[in-house]
């Protein structure tokens, strides 16, 4: 397969956010975060449900820094794995994340974009943002995944 053919099976592949919602019984940490799939208008949107068993500072309060994180690197496992039919799992390779701003005890979302999908290598950019302020986003992450081929 060429970068071409794989561009085009991973947009023709998309599957649901209900189908991606049944993988949730075989990830027990993302079942632990509270971690969710909607469907929004530009494919998957990931959802971290405001739980009090999140929050790393009781002060503020806010989400805890590896909760946020744990939360981004499932989204982008999540997205890549829905892109891929859900078969196989793609392994991470790295994971590096910029928090912009606290995250507070809310509901936090996260879309994920493909960047570059190669042979072996995928690299998935996702933003997290809180409420309706998507242009605000409260962390910025980067992942490079090995694309999961059978």
């Amino acid at each position: 397969m060429n970068e071409s053919d794989l561009q085009t099976a991973q947009l023709g592949q998309r599957l649901s956010a209900d189908e991606v919602n049944s993988w949730f019984d075989k990830i027990p940490y993302a079942q632990l975060l509270g971690v969710t799939a909607l469907e929004a208008d530009k494919g998957l949107v990931f959802e971290l449900a405001s739980k009090a068993d999140n929050v790393g500072n009781p002060l503020l309060p806010a989400l805890h820094g590896g909760v946020l994180a744990g939360f981004m690197e499932t989204a982008a496992i999540l997205n890549v794995m829905a892109y891929s039919g859900g078969h196989r799992v793609p392994k991470v390779i790295d994971f590096s994340i910029d928090y912009l701003r606290s995250a507070g005890l809310k509901t936090t979302l996260a879309s994920c974009q493909v960047g570059r999908l190669g042979k072996r290598v995928v690299n998935v950019s996702v933003t997290a943002w809180q409420g309706e302020q998507q242009e605000q986003p409260v962390a910025l992450a980067r992942a490079h995944l090995v694309w999961p081929n059978e």
